[in-house]
Parts: structure tokens; C-alpha cells; sequence
């Protein structure tokens, strides 16, 4: 059967963040242990520098979509973000403590915050809705595609060229350049649709769409957040394969492998939301998320870690693409901006207490019992999707 191309935008916004994750994936996963071996850092305050990262990066979202609803222009937005986190992430090579890192963590989330919502609403923008769950699944593709490479190409530098961390840090600021690239020379404001447009100047037509958005957008937004809760930063998950005796050089490679799964599986996941229903797919990524927590916490050698990453990976092929898919479903189309900020700032807020309390969590009773926690809050969240879907259902 054939299916209608993706378009020029999301293809072009693809490749943005393949380049983007190339860049930001050859840093991330040497990040933990750079914290903690290098500077010094306890789990706790991994937990922290993640956690405010990502939730400064929440906050921005919001206000960045709806500004970009306001005036009815997303790509200025888009560029910022990119630029400034493109440019500020290689400098954690000259960092010296902790502090330096966080600033750097954060100033490098603004950029995300500033770009996230805009980027997704234009993706919803440039694409059918029948088509919508795919395009958004072949985005996060690519960009599981670009975290694949990131980390290899780290492992190469440390391995065989026999680079230290904070050189391989600097050469991260070469794909981030050339996505700013990408981004300015192929991305376009794509027309906007009739009910965005309004009348010419109205500047209150983002603030009627809100007002119109169903219950069922807020009420879906509260699942997120209870799911959310029971999650942590990623970090914490290398920190336990290390834990389980992965090396410290292998990190990149299972990072990678990581990053493979979800990069071939997301844009079948999303199409499978557009066939058969986003939260059908939804709520089995969701178990799936709990079987891993609960796996991680039962995990004792080396290869449990390397499967249960790869579980990890189909839990993002499912869930990813078509949580944003189902956030343009639900939500009017003058709005889709500010409803993408409020979606990323509810993911954001739970971040936050989510892995300072996994951290404490792990320094006081071990990662065990951590990821027990957080598989618990998962599988409960999973039962309030089952839930919501009822109250759909009903309506």
C-alpha cells in the first residue's frame, strides 16, 4: 500500500536531530561516570543536575509554544533552541566541578525548552492527521538513529584514537554545528491551517483554543505525570549496568545498541498507533517500561543489562511518537504549541522530585530497591491509562 511522503519539513527536522543527538549522545552516556569518577559526584546529585536540567527545559516548553501560537511562527523559535544548546553542550569538556556541569546542563536544556514544543507543533503542522503517529515515529527515529552513532563515534575516539573524555566532548560541538545548518536551509513555516489563522491580528485566538481544549487533554496529562513520577534519568540506568559490570568503555556501545532498537522499532511503533489506536500501543509501552524497572532491579550479571536495555528501547518505540501523536489528536489546532508546552512541562515537573527521589532512593537502599519504586509507580500508571481509555470511551 502506498503511503503519502512525510514532507519536506519533518524529513528536515529529522535530520536536525539526528545531527543533534549525534552530538549531545557523545557526551551523554559518559556523562554519569565523568560525574562521579572524575568530579566527585554522588547519585543524589546526579539525580539533581538531571533532574533540574530537565525540568528548566519543561518550563520553557510551555512558554516557547505558546508564544509560537501567538505569533504564528515556529522556525525562529526552533533555531534559537538548536543554536544555543548546539553551543553550549561541548563546553562540560572544561568544566571542574559539579556546579560547572549543572550550569552548562541547564543552559544546554533552555535550548531544548526553547525549541521542543514549536518543533513538534510544526511537525503536527506539516502532516496529515491518518499520518500523523508515523511522522512523528520516523522524527524520533532519526533521532534515535543520531543517539546510535554519538556514542560509537565516542567509543572510537576513546578506544582507538585514545582520546580522553573532555577532547571527545569537544568534537561533540561538529554535528551540533552542522544540524544549525540543516535547520536554517530547509526547514519552512508551513500554511497555516484554517482555524490557526483566525481573523488577521487577533491576538487572543491561541487563548480561545485553550479555553476550548477537552477535559480529556487534562485528564490525559495527569497519567503522564504519574507515570512520569516513577521514572528517573536515564543516567541511573548506566550507572546500574556499570553497577552490573558493564565497562565503563562499553557504556557508549550498550548506549548505542540502546539507541538501535528504538531507532528501527519507532517508526513501525507509530504507524502501529495509527492503525490501531494510540493508547492501545501506549499502555503496552508502558508495561513494558515496568517489566524493565522490575527487570533492573532483579538484574544480577552483565547480559541482563544488555537485554533489559534493549527492552528499554522497545518501551521509547512505543511510546514516544505516539504520545505526541495523541497530544495533536486531542487538542485544537490553534493550541497545538501551547497543549505540546503543557504536554513537555508535565513530563518536566515530574523529572524533577522523580529522580531526586530515585537517587535518595538508591544512596540509602540501593538501586534495587529504587527501581522496585519505580516500576511500582509505573505499573499504576499504566492501570490509570486503562482508566482513561474507559472515560474515552464513555464520551
Amino acid at each position: 500500500m502506498n503511503r503519502p511522503r512525510l514532507g519536506r519539513n519533518v524529513v528536515a527536522l529529522a535530520v536536525v536531530s539526528l545531527l543533534t543527538d549525534v552530538s549531545s549522545e557523545m557526551i551523554y552516556p559518559l556523562l554519569p561516570v565523568f560525574l562521579t569518577a572524575t568530579l566527585g559526584a554522588s547519585a543524589t546529585m546526579l539525580g539533581a543536575i538531571e533532574g533540574m536540567a530537565e525540568s528548566t527545559a519543561a518550563v520553557l516548553k510551555l512558554a516557547s509554544g505558546w508564544w509560537s501560537d501567538r505569533v504564528k511562527r515556529r522556525k525562529p523559535l526552533i533555531v534559537a533552541g538548536y543554536g544555543l544548546a548546539s553551543a553550549m553542550r561541548p563546553l562540560i569538556a572544561m568544566a571542574q566541578s559539579t556546579s560547572q556541569v549543572l550550569a552548562i546542563r541547564v543552559t544546554d536544556r533552555i535550548g531544548k525548552g526553547i525549541r521542543g514544543s514549536p518543533r513538534d507543533a510544526l511537525i503536527a503542522d506539516s502532516v496529515d492527521e491518518a499520518n500523523r503517529g508515523r511522522a512523528f515515529g520516523f522524527h524520533r527515529a532519526m533521532d534515535h538513529a543520531g543517539a546510535f552513532a554519538g556514542p560509537l563515534i565516542a567509543f572510537v575516539l576513546l578506544s582507538w584514537v585514545g582520546m580522553d573524555l573532555r577532547s571527545v566532548f569537544w568534537w561533540a560541538a561538529v554535528p551540533g554545528a552542522l544540524s544549525v545548518l540543516v535547520l536554517l536551509a530547509f526547514v519552512r513555516e508551513p500554511a497555516a491551517p484554517a482555524d490557526v489563522l483566525g481573523r488577521a491580528g487577533d491576538a487572543d485566538s491561541s487563548h480561545t483554543a485553550i479555553r476550548q481544549m477537552p477535559r480529556s487533554f487534562w485528564a490525559y496529562l495527569g497519567v503522564v505525570f504519574v507515570f512520569t513520577l516513577g521514572g528517573s534519568t536515564d543516567a541511573f540506568l548506566l550507572l546500574r549496568a556499570n553497577e552490573l559490570g558493564v565497562p565503563i568503555a562499553m557504556l557508549g556501545i550498550l548506549w548505542a545498541a540502546f539507541h538501535a532498537v528504538k531507532s528501527l522499532l519507532s517508526t513501525p511503533g507509530g504507524a502501529l498507533s495509527d492503525r490501531f489506536g494510540r493508547i492501545p500501543v501506549m499502555t503496552a509501552g508502558w508495561v513494558v517500561y515496568t517489566l524493565v524497572y522490575f527487570g533492573f532491579a532483579m538484574a544480577s550479571t552483565q547480559w541482563h543489562a544488555w537485554a533489559l536495555f534493549l527492552g528499554y528501547g522497545v518501551f521509547y518505540a512505543l511510546t514516544e511518537g505516539v504520545e505526541r501523536a495523541l497530544v495533536a489528536d486531542i487538542v485544537p489546532a490553534a493550541a497545538r504549541g501551547t497543549a505540546f508546552g503543557w504536554f513537555h512541562l508535565t513530563i518536566g515537573l515530574g523529572a524533577l522530585p522523580a529522580s531526586l527521589v530515585f537517587g535518595l532512593i538508591w544512596d540509602r537502599a540501593g538501586s534495587s530497591t529504587a527501581f522496585l519504586f519505580g516500576g511500582s509507580v509505573a505499573l499504576a500508571a499504566s492501570i490509570g491509562l486503562l482508566a482513561f481509555a474507559a472515560m474515552l470511551r464513555k464520551r
